[in-house]
């Protein structure tokens, strides 16, 4: 089953990324290559179990296992030593990405106290978009009554566009709920 985004894509938004832009190669017209989620625990330090409960839910969120993240360089003001496992991340491809791209714009979104769209700042220079959530409950998937500490995530979209202006737009196409 192909997932309803990657349709849209092929039939709505290249032809109309292709139309603003003027490309001069279908390869020129941007696409998202990859979703990579990521949680760090910093808490993980002093107790271990809160990584095993951040891996579940990460695990429910993307439909995938997460890959568990070490620490690169000991730190001794935070009691944190070069190797401890301080996080987990997920990168999604393919369907797996389109779906999940899909639920975070049309459920999780909206689910967002107080929400008035996504940061339009939020870009890196080079068509990539980082997008900060402060609690995993806003996940159709996760339970609320068995969570224990709410944890943030950071969520990245890697595209192939080249400018910001391109990956703002493609995003956009895909609904993506920028503030005004």
């Amino acid at each position: 089953m192909a997932s309803y985004l990657a349709e849209e894509y092929k039939e709505k938004v290249a032809p109309a990324l292709e139309e603003k832009f003027n490309y001069s190669s279908s390869m020129q017209i941007p696409k998202i290559d990859k979703i990579v989620l990521n949680m760090g625990v910093g808490d993980a330090v002093s107790n271990a179990k809160n990584l095993d409960e951040a891996v579940e839910e990460l695990t429910l969120i993307s439909g995938q296992k997460p890959l568990i993240t070490k620490a690169k360089k000991s730190i001794a003001n935070f009691r944190l030593r070069e190797g401890m496992s301080i996080g987990a991340k997920v990168t999604l491809r393919g369907d797996r990405m389109y779906d999940f791209l899909y639920k975070l714009i049309n459920v999780s979104l909206p689910r967002v106290r107080d929400f008035r769209g996504v940061s339009t700042r939020s870009f890196d220079g080079r068509g990539n978009y980082t997008l900060g959530v402060k609690e995993q409950l806003i996940f159709p998937e996760i339970d609320f009554d068995k969570v224990n500490r709410t944890r943030g995530l950071d969520i990245v979209i890697v595209t192939t566009a080249n400018t910001d202006e391109e990956a703002r737009e493609l995003l956009s196409q895909f609904g993506m709920p920028f503030a005004r």
